[in-house]
This record gives structure tokens, C-alpha cells and sequence, in this order.
């Protein structure tokens, strides 16, 4: 599946905001009887975020395609954030309410 990464809440950075990420479905997974490891015959398992990036859902799409690929597009809504200065903090909001 092609899909993008959602700002955390614990973080403010914005490394993976807005880029693109192709991830393998995999089900041949069963615990190593010698370590007790999770092992998998599946070659895809193992690529991970770093080797499939991009900068938009639009080369996610065409790489997925040139490979002959099926894939599925997960989207997540992006909150409109306002910039704000740290002297917004200490605004006026008016005098205090009666309850």
C-alpha cells in the first residue's frame, strides 16, 4: 500500500509530513524455533520506509505501476495549522466572564 505519514503528537518536526511511502503486504511470517525471532520467506518483508520514499503520491503511484504492482492509497487528513509567535500566548482575550 502507498500511503503518507501523519504528524505526531509528541513531535513538532516535520521529517516524514508530506512524503510518500510504499509498504508490502505480508503474510508468510512464523517464529524462528531457534531464536524465537519472527522470520518470513518473503524478500518484500524487509524494505522498509527508508528504501521506498517519495516526494509525492504521484511517483509512489508510477513506481508501483512501472513494477506492475497492485497497490492501495491510504490518505490521512492533514490539519490546517495556523502559525502562531510565542507572544500570542500572553494576548488579551478579553475581561474574565461572570458565571
Amino acid at each position: 500500500s502507498s500511503f503518507t505519514h501523519a504528524r505526531t503528537a509528541s513531535q513538532q518536526g516535520s521529517g516524514k509530513v508530506g512524503k510518500w511511502f510504499i509498504n508490502f503486504l505480508s503474510t508468510q511470517k512464523w517464529e524462528n524455533p531457534l531464536m524465537g525471532w519472527t522470520s518470513t520467506g518473503d524478500p518484500y518483508a524487509n524494505v522498509g520506509e527508508a528504501g521506498l520514499c517519495f516526494d509525492s503520491e504521484a511517483a509512489a503511484r508510477a513506481f508501483a505501476e512501472k513494477h506492475g504492482w497492485e497497490y492501495t492509497v491510504r490518505k490521512f487528513h492533514a490539519p490546517l495549522l495556523k502559525p502562531k509567535s510565542y507572544g500570542d500566548n500572553f494576548k488579551w482575550k478579553g475581561p474574565p466572564k461572570d458565571d
